[in-house]
């Protein structure tokens, strides 16, 4: 509670920069907030305990995810500083916008009433429609704002109908009274109708097939900063939430109840084989790189979505997984935003010859991308080990080989990319050397490394 009090607090306290006339300091200082905030959710790690009337709770999965989300939101307000240095006047909104953010997506992993969880959404989802549309001048910025405005304001009235249905269900919002109410052996069929709307609108926000159509188009239309939102802190935050979702509702167990659990599991594994496998096809094909992440990261959410069939064993590997694609995703994010400033797209042709003119950034997008891929020696690749480990234990041998297949497709796009870098001459001339980029590139990448070393680090938290 005091993390989200926090991180509301902070996100006023950028919008007065405005009025100080202190936009110089407004990235620094940010980050040194954030840092702070971080400490004050390391203080509450490990304890439990809810507040107003159990509309937030506190548990190791609320903090430790919030944690990840702090992380992410400080390495993306640190790549602000040269996103929006031509908006000098507006960079306190852009930030004040991203903490807003982030204190959507913490209410979303704490909360402990369907109210609360419904206003985590909104908040998270209107500063998303806000940033995607934030180049006013841009008529691909204006095009991916006003489309995921529309889809997103549709799937949100989805959600909020099975909420009503799951209410009519059981007579309570509030998530334990809900629980207890599941266990009984009678239950009316308008909790598992409203279920399954909730879950759907859910499946939309982590763009998972065939949910995903809106994701491509506003990936490249909006700015490639809040492109890189999107891609990690927005679709972990929408995941870890749809697990919590499905684990404190109770649903596996009330569904077993009522004969339902088979079809359950039947359909998270078409979806995630359909995400991963049409996430994978469509990414070969793309030659602008956002797009490729678009479609790489809907077929990311069809590996992170297996989680769901060990709903009660995977809290940890679905935290390692999510740190490690985010990582990767930041890294790779701040090298498309040195190498695509001032172009009109983000093609693969623009990373021609990076290799030879910035060996450093692109070595980072190599790595990033190999653990993407799931290449020894980045955590992307023990993610997806201890993923397939558990998966199997749970008799999914079927789903889990044709995961690795998609994991061998997704070499080919990967490497598209990154023979662009090292067998192709130079097309354009890159000058300047920003420092905050190449510190976000660097440590979010030593980072990845780190947790593929020692991967307990962040597996044991949540064990």
């Amino acid at each position: 509670m005091n993390t989200l009090i926090a991180i509301t607090g902070l996100g006023i306290f950028c919008l007065l920069f405005e009025i100080l006339n202190l936009r110089k300091a407004i990235v620094p200082i940010t980050i040194l907030g954030l840092l702070g905030v971080l400490a004050i959710n390391y203080y509450e790690f490990g304890s439990t305990a809810s507040y107003y009337n159990n509309m937030i709770t506190v548990s190791k999965f609320s903090t430790t995810f919030s944690s990840l989300f702090i992380i992410i939101t400080i390495f993306l307000v640190a790549l602000s500083h040269n996103f929006y240095e031509n908006h000098p006047t507006k960079i306190s909104d852009f930030v004040a916008i991203k903490i807003f953010l982030l204190a959507g997506g913490v209410a979303m992993v704490s909360f402990g009433n369907l109210a609360m969880f419904f206003l985590g959404i909104e908040i998270l989802s209107i500063s998303l429609y806000v940033l995607a549309a934030s180049e006013r001048l841009n008529l691909k910025s204006n095009e991916a704002g006003m489309k995921y405005f529309l889809m997103g304001s549709f799937a949100s009235g989805i959600i909020l109908f099975g909420i009503c249905l799951i209410y009519g269900a059981m007579g309570s919002f509030d998530v334990a009274e809900i629980h207890e109410s599941s266990l009984s052996a009678e239950l009316p069929i308008w909790f598992p109708i409203g279920m399954i709307m909730v879950i759907i609108g859910m499946l939309f926000k982590v763009a998972a097939v065939p949910f995903h159509f809106w994701a491509p188009d506003v990936y490249e239309g909006s700015p490639a900063l809040t492109t890189a939102l999107m891609s990690t802190l927005a679709k972990v935050v929408a995941i870890a939430t749809l697990y919590k979702l499905v684990s404190a509702l109770n649903l596996v167990p009330s569904l077993d109840n009522q004969e339902l659990l088979g079809t359950f599991e039947n359909i998270i594994v078409i979806i995630s084989i359909a995400s991963m496998t049409v996430g994978n096809i469509m990414a070969l094909r793309q030659v602008n790189v956002k797009r490729m992440l678009a479609f790489s990261g809907i077929s990311h959410a069809g590996f992170m979505l297996m989680t769901l069939l060990t709903i009660a064993t995977s809290a940890g590997v679905l935290l390692y997984y999510a740190a490690a694609y985010a990582l990767a995703g930041i890294a790779a994010f701040s090298v498309i935003l040195y190498v695509c400033k001032n172009q009109d797209n983000e093609d693969i042709t623009n990373f021609h010859g990076l290799g030879k003119t910035n060996p450093l950034l692109a070595a980072i997008l190599t790595a990033s991308l190999l653990s993407m891929a799931g290449i020894p020696i980045f955590s992307g690749f023990f993610a997806k080990l201890f993923l397939f480990s558990q998966t199997i234990q749970a008799g999914y041998i079927a789903l889990v080989i044709v995961a690795v297949i998609n994991s061998i497709i997704s070499v080919g796009y990967y490497f598209k990319l990154i023979l662009a870098m090292y067998s192709k001459e130079p097309n354009q001339e890159r000058t300047g050397k920003p420092f905050l980029i190449y510190a976000v590139a660097v440590i979010s990448i030593t980072l990845n490394i780190v947790l593929g070393l020692f991967p307990s680090l962040v597996l044991d938290l949540l064990n």
